[in-house]
């Protein structure tokens, strides 16, 4: 839960507070490196047992663990950027709203902001990045540099597209309101579908991980009703290369599950 609500915040771990976070970048607080290496060491114990019941390859592979924080960093840091993404498409659906009402950009942005807080909150991410542009402008610096220093630090396509259109009508001097709304609802659009097929793929991958575990629950169910039963398997040279390739199918058809559950938009 506390990752959870991390991703809500500006930052995590060792950047939270700070003005201007990279989301490109995802930091693991000291806690959480602890908990996923924890974790990374279950899972290992678990997979050691089952193929090869051998202490001695568990104690050997142990320093290993240390990949399984770092694999955890980059699943944070996606799921931070999907919620950060869901949190703009809103945005500037509202700022679009905004600017056909009548407002001006800046008082668009002070708009949003004010919905932004009762839809997600002061603290999340979207609400305080619009309010870092607004105090941005009231210091006298460009709505646009202060959107494309937004962009740069979100890693995301979709708010760099958008940053690079609202620049390019700012200064073209166009019919700006028709551009924004244009591209808004075009994003916006996008992000829906993407949303959409994650929903709907969502109970696939559930699937995919209970079908993942049930190999290993199966072999540890096995083992303990009947013992003795898998012995010829981790006692002999044969056994051993036979559990190898086991394991090694195992992992090829988790990542083959997974690769076809992750759609690219």
């Amino acid at each position: 839960m506390g990752a959870l609500r991390k991703q809500e915040s500006l930052s995590t771990g060792k950047n939270y507070g700070c003005p201007e976070p990279d989301y490109r970048n995802y930091r693991l607080s000291r806690t959480e490196w602890l908990l996923y290496a924890g974790q990374g060491a279950g899972y290992l114990a678990v997979m050691v047992y089952v193929f090869y019941r051998s202490a001695a390859l568990f104690l050997l592979l142990l320093p290993a663990c240390i990949l399984y924080p770092v694999y955890m960093r980059n699943v944070l840091q996606k799921r931070r950027l999907e919620k950060l993404s869901l949190q703009f498409k809103d945005a500037i659906l509202i700022l679009a709203s905004a600017l056909n009402a009548g407002y001006s950009v800046e008082n668009a942005f002070a708009s949003s902001a004010g919905e932004l807080d009762r839809i997600y909150g002061e603290d999340s991410m979207i609400s305080r990045e619009i309010r870092l542009i607004l105090r941005k402008v009231k210091m006298n610096h460009p709505i646009e540099e202060a959107m494309k220093n937004f962009a740069d630090r979100s890693g995301l396509e979709d708010v760099r597209n958008f940053t690079e259109v609202f620049t390019a009508a700012r200064k073209s001097g166009g019919e700006l309101m028709k551009i924004i709304s244009r591209t808004a609802e075009i994003i916006g659009e996008k992000i829906r579908m993407r949303e959409e097929i994650l929903t709907m793929t969502s109970a696939r991958r559930m699937e995919q991980k209970i079908m993942s575990a049930i190999p290993i629950l199966l072999v540890i169910y096995i083992e303990w009703t009947s013992p003795g039963f898998f012995d010829i398997l981790y006692g002999t040279m044969m056994g051993r290369v036979i559990m190898t390739c086991c394991l090694g199918f195992y992992c090829l058809a988790n990542r083959l599950s997974a690769a076809f559950l992750n759609i690219e938009m």
